[in-house]
């Protein structure tokens, strides 16, 4: 699978993981009624996270092309790594953190963090000069009979 394709169907994966954990929090909690405001807000903004990596990893399924210098080629994969580890934290912060006692942002953070870092990694990638292409080989002349 290329990088594109994986961007592609994480951020179509997430996005309906997004749907589902909203439906979650309407079913399970009353969509969120009667929580201290702490709670509720850690509920929907980890909620939000979700969106906010699917939406990135899917933008990059639908739009990434792969760079044709090799050292720009290897910042877009190290990127890509980086911004498909986002939805992963991005879970485990919604499914962990709500309910803890303290506002402790164990994987929010790194969610953030490496969407981030991968995008200015792509972005750099984006500024290195393109390689020049390689110049058309001339047509060989035909030979010239023998007299």
């Amino acid at each position: 699978m290329t990088f594109r394709q994986l961007h592609r169907a994480l951020g179509i994966a997430t996005l309906l993981l997004f749907l589902a954990s909203g439906l979650y929090m309407d079913v399970r909690y009353d969509h969120l009624r009667g929580m201290t405001d702490a709670t509720r807000l850690l509920f929907r903004s980890t909620h939000i996270y979700l969106l906010y990596t699917g939406l990135l990893n899917l933008a990059m399924g639908l739009y990434l092309s792969p760079a044709r210098d090799r050292w720009a080629r290897r910042l877009q994969a190290a990127g890509s790594v980086m911004v498909l580890a986002g939805p992963l934290f991005a879970l485990a912060a919604f499914l962990d953190e709500p309910l803890r006692s303290a506002l402790s942002r164990t994987f929010t953070r790194p969610a953030v963090y490496v969407s981030a870092l991968g995008m200015v990694l792509h972005w750099a990638a984006s500024l290195r000069p393109p390689a020049p292409p390689t110049p058309p080989t001339p047509p060989t002349p035909p030979a010239l009979p023998a007299e």
